[in-house]
């Protein structure tokens, strides 16, 4: 394996609140039938505190499946590496093995048996002596209690992240490690699962290219395009990074609404104008340009308007742009 003159030597002491650190993370796969090899990861560099909830935000494909393989000793870097509860992967796999939680969705549970089953067979693997009084104490917390003595392939889709999520809490592991846990799940049960992550209090390291699920949970972010982290910082750095750039909503007539787009793209400090029945949507580039923003609209039959949040998904859009 081949190493970079950058990447801190074993013996350099680290931050002991770090519980994950990357140094020159890559991964390259070779094609079939090709000569150049595909790049997964590249130079990827992460430090993830104690207690904190990081999310890995990219589309599908941008690697992120990759990383966490890699941090859970799934797979083997083709360069660099990392250190996850100050232990070198490469080299301690069985202690984090021991001391880390993966969820892959809701894979690694038996549908042809019972939820309750599920969880003993997995206290029965991983030696859980006390299984029975952590078994009804998860259960409860994840409101599976009802179901517990069904098949699981009569459970919802809800119900089956729920189960996996309960499988790897019985271990009670230091990190949680969660690829794309919440994935075509109702709004409804994604918020039940990011209330019960949140009061945790543990480090869980999360990936999604759901905008809602890490603006909701996450205190850091990364963003992860095509294998490179374009950009990574915490939640409140990540709006300052376009508060110059202020959304606003408008509710207008519906005979005035492609007048008042018309009006609104010949102006230079006004962009991403949209529309959608009865509402515009544009931003302006920054809060001292509302006068003149007012002047204009006072000519027209405007119902309401308000200034919007900046979301992670305008902050995504940005990025790439």
């Amino acid at each position: 394996m081949t190493t970079n003159s950058n990447i801190p030597k074993e013996n350099e002491s680290m931050d002991e609140n770090y519980v994950i650190e990357t140094f020159n993370l890559t991964k390259r796969y070779k094609m079939r039938g090709k000569a150049e090899k595909l790049t997964a990861l590249n130079n990827i560099n992460l430090k993830i505190k104690e207690g904190e909830i990081f999310g890995l935000l990219g589309p599908n494909g941008a690697g992120k499946t990759t990383l966490v393989s890699i941090l859970t000793t799934l797979l083997q870097p083709s360069e660099g590496y990392a250190k996850v509860l100050g232990r070198n992967i490469l080299k301690e796999r069985y202690f984090i093995k021991k001391n880390v939680g993966l969820m892959l969705g809701n894979e690694m549970i038996y549908y042809r048996l019972t939820g309750y089953r599920n969880l003993k067979f997995f206290s029965k693997i991983y030696n859980i002596s006390d299984y029975e009084k952590k078994i009804k104490d998860i259960i409860g917390i994840l409101g599976l209690t009802s179901k517990l003595n069904q098949l699981v392939e009569t459970y919802s889709s809800g119900m089956k992240v729920k189960l996996a999520l309960a499988r790897i809490l019985l271990i009670d592991p230091k990190i949680l490690f969660l690829d794309e846990p919440m994935l075509g799940l109702d709004p409804i049960i994604v918020k039940e699962i990011m209330n019960v992550l949140t009061n945790l209090k543990k480090t869980i390291f999360i990936t999604s290219h759901q905008m809602n699920v890490v603006e909701s949970m996450c205190s850091k972010i990364a963003f992860l395009k095509q294998g490179s982290i374009i950009k990574i910082d915490t939640k409140e750095n990540f709006v300052k990074f376009l508060q110059k750039e202020i959304k606003i909503q408008i509710k207008i007539g519906l005979d005035k609404i492609i007048e008042l787009t018309d009006e609104l793209s010949t102006l230079n400090y006004v962009s991403n104008i949209e529309s959608n029945k009865d509402i515009v949507y544009f931003n302006i580039q920054d809060r001292n340009f509302y006068p003149k923003i007012f002047g204009i609209l006072q000519k027209y039959p405007i119902k309401q308007i308000k200034e919007l949040e900046t979301s992670l998904e305008d902050i995504f859009i940005k990025l790439n742009a």
